[in-house]
């Protein structure tokens, strides 16, 4: 491993533990920690858990943009509670409306060559920069915070090469599309996408963050990009020139798995509910009507994004039949827009100006009208996660969001042309931004006289019992492929202002499948002690949010069978407790029923000596069946399955004083692997 593409120098200068061999673990060390509202709360009280008394990274950071309504006190008593919580255990704190947290850690905090997890799926978004950045629970982050390796598969390397140039009205957005376009949302599951070629010239370090943002939705582990020339403008331009190295890949390296895009071959793309992975050219849905164009998000977040489409609608007026609704990413970023004309443009065109945050694209407002198309130039469009049920998202660049939001309809964004007589418009880069800072909270030099502010809808976690030998217990529910973590825990304002309430959330889960799950889990958790769901591939694709593994455990859930998961729901069950089964033939998945009742045996043995774990089904009829299927957790996960989850074990830990000799000994593996 002589020559070295920039995933494996990032990699080899954090590595722990562990061997660079695609499919083991390992374990790296990390510099930065993202936290949103949505799952820092969780991370918060984990921290208390673990009695933590200080961040031991680089740099950590509490945002808030997610839960920005404040339709009564839950998210108000919550922005106090983070800001406490940031205070004491000595994070940054990113006050509510400063903006959307990936956009602005890029601009503010992100370094080349620096490794960082993110309570949030979208965290990859840094790999613009360079960062080795990943998307993970918060249990996960909670661990990386108080000083521990961040333990993950290492991943395969897939480079892309990216040759030529954007045609007009063709941008970033496209480039992320084509990629779903042909892999859809498993293709990346246990890779690192690493983009190469000539082709990165003519991309922005804002327009790589765009597709960084959205490898998330490939399922990959992270998305990679060098950091070059662009990447010092961009670093230059927000007065962080000095944060600035170089980390290209070495000439001659090697990838695992390849891909080429011809940049100029590309047409405006896509993706059609409900699933981001269900990408066409925009010429193919042309014409059909539309009630909302929604632009902005993490997935769109960039000065240039928000410019192109008010040059496009400037001395214009959007359809009467269309709520054109913009989410500004940050507080910097209107401060800029003012500057350049694009936020007069868009509000004279008809624009409805929103808080700096997620807003719509986490179902916080800006819910659709029922039976109308609503395009989004955001990252996800599963079911209900708009608010609306039925909802017909679809997602889309910010070029073709603004044609159609002029037209009414579905618009292929190179129409503009023979429409308005217009040209493509180009956007030049400022030297320097107005930068905005003064929303940001610098920790205290000591936080630990802090007291944690809790409202009453804060509530501290319940202990989570170990795992047993023997179970006996339904099959609550059967579902089928790509289950996302929406559909296990729903997001949106209804709900996610119970994020610190585990029993109240909890009330949530599964029911956009069904909704009487809960009353049922409940009743088998009374009578039986649990339940266990069944799946198929790719199961809790999706969010990072833990709450779809937490809300499950409360009600019982000991076990999901599924033929593949999503990388960081897998994590995330292990860290809860919930033993993550996989079939070892995929006929068994047709035996097996909602309602049969499962018997497990000897659990505790057959988990830690890796034997076939022995299914028992009982069907409503006194047939009985059994087939056999196995685990794939490493012995440190196996260790924190047995003791019920990761906090348990931080505090045995903790009590037994054993963390720093822990973090001595990583150092010490360190040296060796290196």
């Amino acid at each position: 491993m002589s020559q070295l593409n920039v995933t494996q120098k990032l990699i080899k200068e954090h590595l722990l533990k562990g061997e660079m061999t695609p499919g083991k673990e390992i374990g790296i060390k990390i510099d930065q920690a993202l936290l949103q509202d949505a799952t820092g709360t969780l991370v918060q009280l984990e921290l208390e858990a673990m009695g933590l008394d200080k961040a031991q990274t680089e740099v950590a950071v509490q945002y808030v943009d997610h839960n920005l309504l404040q339709t009564d006190f839950k998210n108000a008593d919550d922005h106090l509670f983070l800001l406490s919580a940031a205070q004491k255990f000595g994070l940054w704190y990113s006050r509510p409306g400063n903006g959307v947290s990936h956009p602005v850690h890029m601009e503010r905090f992100g370094k080349p060559g620096k490794t960082m997890v993110g309570s949030d799926s979208h965290t990859p978004a840094a790999g613009s920069l360079g960062m080795l950045a990943i998307g993970t629970g918060g249990l996960d982050v909670a661990a990386a915070i108080a000083g521990q390796p961040y333990f993950v598969k290492m991943p395969k390397v897939w480079g892309v090469k990216l040759t030529g140039n954007l045609p007009d009205w063709v941008s970033a957005k496209d480039v992320i599309l084509e990629m779903l376009r042909r892999h859809d949302v498993k293709g990346g599951v246990g890779k690192v996408i690493e983009y190469y070629g000539d082709g990165l010239k003519n991309l922005s370090a804002m327009d790589r963050h765009v597709i960084a943002n959205m490898g998330a939705e490939l399922g990959a582990t992270t998305t990679v990009f060098p950091s070059d020339e662009e990447t010092k403008r961009f670093l230059k331009s927000q007065k962080r020139e000095h944060d600035w190295r170089e980390l290209i890949a070495d000439e001659g390296c090697e990838y695992d798995l390849h891909e080429e895009i011809i940049l100029d071959e590309l047409v405006p793309l896509i993706a059609l509910p409900t699933s981001p992975g269900n990408v066409v050219p925009v010429s193919e849905v042309a014409g059909k009507p539309i009630s909302q164009v929604v632009i902005g998000s993490s997935a769109n977040p960039g000065l240039r994004d928000f410019w192109i489409a008010g040059a496009m609608v400037e001395d214009k007026a959007v359809s009467s039949d269309v709520s054109f609704d913009i989410n500004p990413t940050s507080r910097q970023i209107i401060q800029n827009m003012i500057e350049n004309k694009a936020f007069a443009n868009l509000i004279k065109a008809g624009a409805r100006f929103h808080q700096s945050g997620c807003m719509g694209c986490i179902g916080m407002g800006q819910a659709p009208a029922s039976g109308t198309i609503s395009l989004r130039t955001m990252p996800r469009n599963f079911p209900d996660r708009s608010g609306t049920k039925d909802d017909q998202v679809h997602l889309c660049s910010p070029e073709t969001a603004a044609a159609s939001a002029l037209t009414g309809k579905i618009t292929d964004p190179r129409d503009m042309e023979k429409l308005y007589n217009m040209k493509y418009p180009k956007f030049e880069y400022p030297e320097f931004h107005i930068i905005k800072k003064d929303m940001l909270v610098a920790p205290p030099e000591d936080g630990s006289k802090v007291e944690l502010q809790k409202g009453p809808n804060i509530k501290s976690l319940p202990y989570i019992e170990p795992m047993q030998d023997h179970y006996s217990v339904p099959v609550m529910l059967k579902m089928g492929d790509n289950i996302s973590t929406d559909e296990i825990l729903k997001a949106g304002a209804e709900v996610l202002p119970f994020r610190s309430n585990l029993p109240e959330i909890s009330k949530f889960s599964y029911t956009v499948i069904d909704e009487t799950f809960y009353d049922r889990a409940m009743k088998a958790k009374g009578e039986h002690g649990g339940h266990i769901v069944v799946a198929k591939d790719n199961y809790a694709q999706g969010s990072s949010r833990e709450h779809a593994a937490i809300a499950p455990k409360y009600l019982g859930q000991v076990a999901v069978i599924a033929n593949s998961y999503a990388r960081i729901a897998w994590q995330n069950l292990v860290n809860f407790g919930i033993l993550p089964l996989e079939f070892i033939d995929i006929s068994d998945y047709d035996k097996i029923e909602q309602g049969d009742q499962v018997v497990f045996k000897n659990l505790r043995e057959d988990i830690k000596n890796r034997n076939n774990i022995k299914v028992i089904v009982k069907k409503a009829n006194g047939e009985k069946l059994n087939f056999e299927t196995r685990h794939s957790m490493s012995d440190r996960q196996i260790k924190v399955l047995l003791k019920g989850g990761i906090i348990n074990e931080f505090k045995e830990r903790i009590e037994a004083n054993e963390l720093g000799e822990g973090q001595a000994l990583d150092a010490e593996e360190a040296d060796t692997n290196k």
